[in-house]
């Protein structure tokens, strides 16, 4: 399955637009508590468990997405757009990492 940032597929006609296809991911605020207190260690620098949860929330969406599209008879996705955001009452106890694109068939 194509999945790409881009509207159309290069050299490749799209012969049907199935619609909106998303996935969404949602890391709980014990990740936070880990990566605030990691803090002290790193000062200045990256969080590679972080960066870590943050990939795995990124290819948990992307593939549901992927999901919708395949369950709709489509061979790609296209103008994908993936978002991150702080949910919860007090603005960060949550990070929602969620993909959306256009399913598309197209032809080789």
């Amino acid at each position: 399955m194509l999945v790409l940032t881009t509207p159309s597929i290069e050299g490749k006609k799209i012969v049907k637009h199935a619609g909106l296809v998303t996935g969404e991911a949602i890391l709980g605020a014990n990740i936070f508590k880990d990566f605030f207190a990691g803090i002290r260690d790193i000062v200045g620098g990256r969080s590679a468990a972080y960066e870590k949860e943050l990939r795995q929330a990124k290819d948990i969406a992307v593939q549901e997405m992927v999901e919708q599209a395949r369950a709709q008879g489509c061979n790609a996705v296209v103008a994908v757009d993936l978002d991150y955001e702080t949910i919860g009452a007090s603005s960060g106890n949550m990070l929602m990492v969620s993909a959306s694109g256009t399913a598309v068939v197209y032809e080789d």
